[in-house]
């Protein structure tokens, strides 16, 4: 009998020792995934030709502080943000995004990976970056007229049949450069309304590559998981996979 409660603390001792271990091992993968893809950013970063890197202060200010009212939008992992920079007296795009958030540090870094290697009319200009210990922030050049969304679905005036074709055309322009025009093909796998954005001459520019993925030509193409946003994927894709 007096064996009993020995043996219940022997157990419970055991079953804590245990869940002790299994805890730090996870947090060792966890800074080892961690550790991997910050040196995957930086590479990409590195990868990148003609990136600025800007300083936190910089975009602190030219952001007025992060405040609401510059505010363009929030994603799944960021905040976006109308930035003036007074150095070259222009307005910029800045997307800041938490570094507790890894899904999205993953989808920044194929982002940049790509767009480091993209030289398109109709794609969205990645300007520099900033690495700050709690976030990272990413700069783009700024698009007069928003995005097309906006002009569908929230602005009183409807865009004319000319305007229509000429962002079409624009979008179809950038997505053949993907397909076909490439060594790489680059399967992009969310075209929406709020990702093709205008500038003053209503010209379209593609934006946010975080789904995006350098394949090559072919078959490989249907290995691609199938990813997008509801409501924008083509039907026989969910039903299919095709």
């Amino acid at each position: 009998m007096a064996g009993l409660p020995i043996g219940s603390i022997v157990l419970v001792g055991g079953v804590a020792l245990l869940g002790f271990v299994l805890w730090k091992k996870r947090i060792a993968q966890e800074e080892d995934e961690e550790f991997a893809l910050d040196m995957s950013i930086d590479n990409a970063f590195e990868a990148g030709t003609g990136l600025k890197k800007f300083s936190y202060g910089e975009l602190f200010c030219a952001t007025n502080n992060f405040a609401e009212e510059p505010k363009l939008g929030e994603g799944g992992f960021d905040g976006v943000y109308r930035g003036f920079l007074r150095e070259s007296n222009s307005y910029v795009v800045v997307k800041r995004i938490s570094k507790g958030s890894k899904q999205g540090r993953k989808e920044y870094t194929s982002e940049v990976k790509i767009l480091s290697r993209l030289r398109h009319r109709n794609f969205l200009q990645l300007v520099g970056w900033c690495d700050n210990k709690r976030e990272l922030l990413l700069i783009y050049e700024f698009m007069e007229n928003r995005s097309l969304d906006y002009h569908l679905f929230k602005e009183k005036s409807l865009l004319t049949w000319a305007i229509r074709h000429k962002i079409a055309q624009g979008l179809a322009s950038a997505l053949l450069y993907l397909h076909e025009e490439r060594k790489q093909c680059v399967a992009y796998r969310d075209v929406k309304p709020s990702n093709v954005l205008l500038d003053s001459n209503f010209n379209a520019k593609l934006v946010d590559f975080g789904l995006a993925r350098l394949v090559g030509h072919g078959k490989e193409l249907q290995t691609i998981v199938l990813a997008g946003t509801m409501g924008y994927i083509a039907p026989e894709c969910l039903m299919t996979s095709k």
